[in-house]
This record gives structure tokens, C-alpha cells and sequence, in this order.
């Protein structure tokens, strides 16, 4: 990005369950919202069905993203294929292959993949893990702390990454603005951050949001 180009940075809202949640993000407008599938590990998890559904009520400023963990590729290709979701999010061990496929069978749509910093890796592990991001087939990457616990990554460990991602883990609008003026990421991705006691805040979501727009 030259100094000349003005920085937009994008923002996902994520792990939405409610139709409550689905009226926050219309009234606020993210450039992404994100619902997890199929996932029962996580409470913000939601049935394919159910995705639908949401969907349905979802005002068309606002892509649908789908967060998967290792699912098998053709649940996610289908709902890819009928539109339940722009973007396909990969959270666990998929691989350029899996992608491939996923390109191929949805070649009009959008893939992440993430990429786990956990907070016990080494110097030598993190850096791994950024070559590897640096190599997927995914249109793009997110550099993440984990799976919608709330936790922070070491920012400064970013360094020179050679490609452009979305920033999870542990953002609020506490910290937001700073992340996004220091780092300049294409984006962040924002689950925990905007809740309270695990349900999303219409006030926090409306805040972060809010809070990216200024940037630009």
C-alpha cells in the first residue's frame, strides 16, 4: 500500500446465533458478519438450517461469512453454491489442497484460512506459522489467537508479514483504534470483544464499529 492510498480497514463481526444479533449488525453495517457451523465446541455455534435462516434477515451491505472447523468440503461448497454465505472461513487443518477444491467448486466466492498463534509458541514456531500463512492458496488470512476465547496475541511478533490479513483475537474497542493504526491490517475480526455474558451488545458492536470507520 503506497502513502497515497487511503486506508480502509474492513471489520467482521463474528459468531452471531440470535435474530437479535442479526438486527445489531444491520443497524451498525461491518463489512462482514460471521456465523460458526456446525461447531459444537463453541455456544455461538449454529446449525447449517439455522445459518439459513439468519441469513434470510440479513440486509445485503453485510457478506455472511461461514466459520468452519475441518468440516468435509462439500457442506461447505453447497452453502457456498446457494448463497447462504459469501465467504468461507477455515479454522482448523485444512490445507491448500482442501482449498483447491473449495476454489473450484465455488470459484465466485471468497476463502479464509487461520492461522493459530498460540501464546506458548517459540520465536521459531510463530515464524512457521507466518510462512505458511505467507504460502496459502486462501484469498486471505487471519493471524489469530485462538477460537473466539477472548485472547491476545503479542502484536509486535508481526513484524514484516508479506501479505495482508485480518487480525483476531482479543480486540475491543478498547484496543481496536491502536491495532489498527500501528499494524494497519487489512481487517479485524471481532467476536468476544462485543459481548456481554456471551451475547452480543447492540452498544459495543455499534462502538467498534464506529471506532474502524474513524480510521479511514
Amino acid at each position: 500500500m503506497s502513502d497515497v492510498e487511503e486506508y480502509r480497514p474492513k471489520i467482521k463481526i463474528c459468531g452471531l446465533f440470535r435474530e437479535e444479533d442479526i438486527q445489531a449488525v444491520n443497524d451498525s453495517l461491518p463489512d462482514y458478519c460471521g456465523f460458526i457451523i456446525d461447531f459444537p465446541g463453541s455456544h455461538r455455534n449454529v446449525s447449517r438450517k439455522r445459518a439459513y435462516e439468519l441469513r434470510q434477515n440479513l440486509r445485503i451491505e453485510v457478506s455472511p461469512v461461514g466459520v468452519f472447523v475441518d468440516r468435509p468440503v462439500n457442506e461447505v461448497a453447497e452453502l457456498m453454491q446457494y448463497g447462504v454465505i459469501d465467504v468461507a472461513q477455515l479454522h482448523g487443518n485444512e490445507d491448500d489442497e482442501y482449498i483447491d477444491v473449495l476454489k473450484a467448486a465455488a470459484p465466485d466466492k471468497e476463502i479464509w484460512k487461520s492461522f493459530i498463534i498460540n501464546a506458548g509458541d517459540t520465536k521459531e514456531d510463530i515464524e512457521k506459522i507466518f510462512r505458511q500463512a505467507e504460502k496459502s492458496l486462501a484469498d486471505v488470512v487471519l493471524l489469530d489467537a485462538g477460537y473466539g476465547y477472548g485472547a491476545v496475541f503479542d502484536h509486535t511478533l508481526i513484524g514484516s508479514f508479506k501479505r495482508p490479513y485480518i487480525l483476531a483475537g482479543g480486540i475491543t474497542p478498547e484496543n481496536v483504534s491502536d491495532a489498527l493504526w500501528s499494524l494497519k491490517p487489512y481487517g479485524v475480526d471481532v467476536s468476544t470483544g462485543v459481548e456481554t455474558d456471551k451475547l452480543k451488545d447492540k452498544e459495543k458492536i455499534a462502538d467498534i464499529i464506529r471506532l474502524v470507520r474513524e480510521v479511514q
